[in-house]
């Protein structure tokens, strides 16, 4: 099984960058976090990375079921959705599954939330 859901896109990666966000909220999610990761290596380790970029999405009452179900599940927390430069310059939007991450859990009541996370997730990815 796959941990994410991804697909090359036929956008700039800033363009890529936008698109995800308008599909999140259209969804009902959010942007907490953003990290460039591009810049973050160069400022840190002084390497040259291909553009990429982590957004950290939330859905505030799918994480508040999975809180209320799995006071530990924060630690899994937001979901993450990548923008990245491939090598030959395509742009790729990929997200985490959290159908995978689940399973590591091992708590049943998770399930029903994952699944209706993981429908939105992909239709997100679907959108761009």
């Amino acid at each position: 099984m796959s941990y994410y859901h991804a697909k090359t896109v036929d956008l700039s990666f800033e363009d890529a960058i936008e698109k995800a966000r308008l599909e999140l909220k259209e969804r009902g999610f959010g942007v907490l976090t953003e990290i460039d990761i591009k810049s973050t290596l160069k400022e840190k380790l002084d390497v040259d990375f291909r553009k990429y970029r982590i957004l950290g999405a939330c859905n505030p009452p799918f994480a508040y079921q999975a809180l209320l179900a799995e006071s530990h599940i924060a630690t899994m927390l937001p979901c993450n959705v990548i923008v990245q430069e491939l090598e030959n310059g395509q742009v790729e939007v990929a997200a985490v599954d959290p159908m995978a991450s689940m399973q590591a859990v091992q708590n049943e009541s998770l399930g029903e939330i994952a699944g209706e996370v993981d429908r939105r997730l992909r239709e997100v990815i679907a959108a761009i």
